[in-house]
């Protein structure tokens, strides 16, 4: 399996705090299951800036130490980029940088605040040729209250990921439901543990693989943790289902709705 979203690199973001932390957070990775990690560091502008050069650095460095330790686990840079209409002046000036320096960018919005040039920024992006792909859906309060936008967004080209933790309750009961939704209606196209720190999303990925797997099978499954992320690396196309539509029920509309 592919990590699709990870913050494993030490003091360049919220993530990792020491190197001693990154070496145990790989570990925890591999007996999870996953032979590949895709290192995808906050980039935020005027707060989280380092360079793609440096962060490559990193990689570099950290892949030579495990295979010297006989660790068979495999790093790939990526970027979580903070949504903002500097986003290609970012990946030119390697500021930030595309999944493997491949088409594909990851990207996050604010989780409190939608932002008022989605489209228009979603659109530049294309027009570079570039392919988005929005992290963590489920977790932004106004997709919460407002799912349409992301069958709006999947409508214009933009792929989705999702976390592992969401299914579990990690990020709390609406971000659990909508999820779940999202994966029993093919609007979720990659997977990824979005760990920050050791002894917490790693030893839950079992738990989470049975849940999800209960809701779409275990060809998909294969598709969310291997098949789409490896396309991704090597820059191939990948072909999804058109998203269904889903109805939400009176609980799951009241418990959306709440202030909890």
């Amino acid at each position: 399996m592919i990590d699709f979203h990870s913050h494993i690199l030490p003091n360049v973001d919220d993530g990792s705090r020491s190197i001693g932390e990154t070496f145990n957070l790989i570990k925890e990775a591999e007996r999870a299951g996953f032979d590949s990690i895709i290192s995808t560091s906050h980039y935020i502008e005027n707060y989280y800036e380092v360079s793609a050069k440096d962060r490559q650095a990193w990689i570099n460095a950290l892949s030579q130490k495990l295979k010297e330790e006989n660790i068979n686990v495999d790093l790939y840079l990526g970027n979580e980029v903070y949504f903002s209409e500097n986003i290609i002046d970012l990946l030119n000036d390697e500021k930030a940088n595309t999944i493997n320096n491949t088409k594909y960018i990851l990207f996050e919005f604010s989780i409190n605040v939608r932002p008022i040039n989605v489209y228009d920024v979603i659109y530049e992006m294309l027009q570079n040729k570039l392919k988005p792909i929005l992290a963590h859906p489920e977790r932004y309060v106004f997709v919460q209250k407002d799912p349409q936008l992301i069958y709006d967004l999947i409508d214009k080209g933009v792929l989705m990921q999702a976390n592992y933790g969401s299914i579990l309750g990690y990020y709390g009961t609406k971000a659990q439901i909508i999820v779940k939704k999202f994966l029993e209606s093919d609007m979720i196209h990659f997977l990824g543990s979005d760990v920050h720190r050791e002894n917490t999303l790693y030893p839950r990925i079992s738990e989470a693989l049975n849940e999800i797997e209960s809701i779409v099978g275990e060809n998909k499954l294969e598709e969310l943790t291997e098949i789409n992320p490896r396309k991704v690396l090597q820059n191939a196309s990948i072909d999804i289902e058109d998203p269904k539509e889903f109805k939400l029920s009176l609980k799951e509309k009241r418990q959306l709705n709440s202030h909890k």
